[in-house]
């Protein structure tokens, strides 16, 4: 077992950890049931901003495609999941593809062999999480992994659930022609962004055509004829209420994939959102067992996971380093783009933290109004001391912006040092800066 890994599951969080930990001399198992490169690559992250992209063509007058669209992201996806493959067959590692599941805390079983490692790294990602609504199962009633394989654009789509997945397929499908109806249970599309955020990108969504129902609790799904459409019932500000459909997208969040795994033999501890690991080091406390990513369900981001893998890879090795999990920017890639890094000015607010909130708008900036996309602003919130400590954004390349800003943050820059950093014109990301 002399330094030696298992690794269980090959998603973004895995297969990553197992080329560095390769490459720092460490004998790497990984173990993947499914298909190689894991939910973001070939259910998730990869095929959706795929369609997001030729959405936004089809927006832009380009004629809608949908057989076309649906090739070429299985093209990306075979091409990705080919490399991650060719990444794994690297010296140092080695592929098992089969179903592990933990025996003790050094060994794993697979397909009836035993494999032992120093340590175990858990990466088994996350699935969608199905509400106890009446009429789920249901033909016609689908998850995200579902409606990316469809084979035809369904004339009337309803979304249960207005969190990231559930808007960046309203959008997709919208942009194809699409009737979409978004249920959300909340008062506000994405709980966990910037509310100021959130309800501009929820406006401008409805501009395009979206029918959003907030405050929405589904109470059934039915098909009140055998070959009739499926029917969403509601209830909205205490009025009942009901939509039809001809597919309905469960959108309702996802769940960490751990049954099945052994934990409870092993008195590994679960809470509702995952196992239960020191976040500092992602391990298993008193064990010599690691889990990441979705399995742990704190941040459920692909570059979460992949960070999370470093770090534990690193904690293994009795290494130190400057990954901040703490800072963690995430996006969704509606249109206009939604961003954030940091905390939101509604939790500043409720923790009586003190701030400042520095707001700068597209419509303002040379390359937004060259490039027609002049709706959204940027909020960058600094501390008493003037250091950056989040920004959200709304806006063409919202992503890219606040990446940058992530990397401030990191490095514990002040609103004043951004204003002295050199910007490129005309750019984007010239709305950060101050007049």
């Amino acid at each position: 077992m002399t330094n030696s890994l298992i690794i269980i599951g090959s998603g973004p969080g895995g297969y990553k950890a197992a080329a560095y930990a390769a490459r720092t001399g460490l004998q790497v198992t990984i173990f993947e049931a499914a298909e190689a490169g894991g939910t973001c690559l070939n259910s998730g992250c990869i095929p959706t901003k795929a369609l997001c992209h030729d959405a936004e063509l089809v927006r832009l007058g380009l004629p809608a495609d949908y057989a076309a669209m649906q090739q070429r992201k299985n093209d990306i996806i075979a091409q990705l999941r080919s490399g991650v493959e060719a990444l794994l067959s690297a010296p140092g590692i080695t592929l098992v593809r089969a179903r592990a599941t933990l025996k003790d805390e050094h060994t794993v079983v697979a397909d009836g062999r035993e494999y032992s490692a120093d340590n175990i790294i858990i990466a088994t990602g996350s699935r969608a999480k199905m509400p106890p609504i009446a009429g789920i199962d249901l033909d016609g009633v689908v998850t995200s992994t579902d409606l990316l394989n469809a084979t035809e654009v369904p004339q009337r789509l309803v979304i249960i659930g207005a969190g990231v997945i559930g808007l960046e397929f309203a959008g997709i499908f919208a942009a194809l022609g699409s009737t979409v109806t978004v249920l959300e249970f909340m008062r506000e599309c994405l709980p966990q962004m910037d509310s100021d955020i959130a309800k501009r990108l929820r406006r401008q969504m409805e501009h395009d055509g979206i029918d959003f129902q907030l405050g929405a609790a589904v109470q059934e799904i039915r098909r009140p004829a055998a070959d009739g459409p499926l029917e969403v019932l509601f209830e909205r500000k205490g009025k009942a209420a009901a939509v039809e459909a001809d597919i309905v997208l469960v959108a309702t969040g996802r769940m960490a994939n751990i049954d099945g795994l052994g934990l409870e033999a092993l008195n590994i501890a679960t809470d509702r959102r995952g196992i239960v690991v020191d976040e500092r080091t992602q391990r298993v406390p008193g064990t010599s067992i690691y889990a990441i990513g979705d399995a742990t369900g704190r941040q459920m981001l692909a570059h979460a996971a992949t960070f999370q893998g470093y770090r534990a890879v690193n904690d293994i090795l009795g290494r130190e380093d400057s990954i901040r999990l703490d800072v963690m920017p995430a996006a969704v890639f509606t249109q206009p783009e939604a961003a954030g890094v940091g905390p939101t000015e509604d939790s500043l607010k409720a923790d009586g933290v003190a701030y400042q909130c520095h707001k700068r708008f597209f419509r303002a900036n040379g390359k937004a109004l060259a490039i027609g996309q002049t709706e959204g602003l940027v909020k960058l919130i600094t501390d008493d001391a003037g250091r950056l400590i989040a920004c959200h954004v709304l806006g063409p390349h919202a992503a890219d912006i606040v990446q940058e800003v992530a990397a401030l943050i990191c490095r514990d820059t002040t609103l004043a040092q951004l204003n002295d950093i050199v910007h490129i014109h005309p750019t984007l990301a010239e709305v950060l800066l101050g007049e």
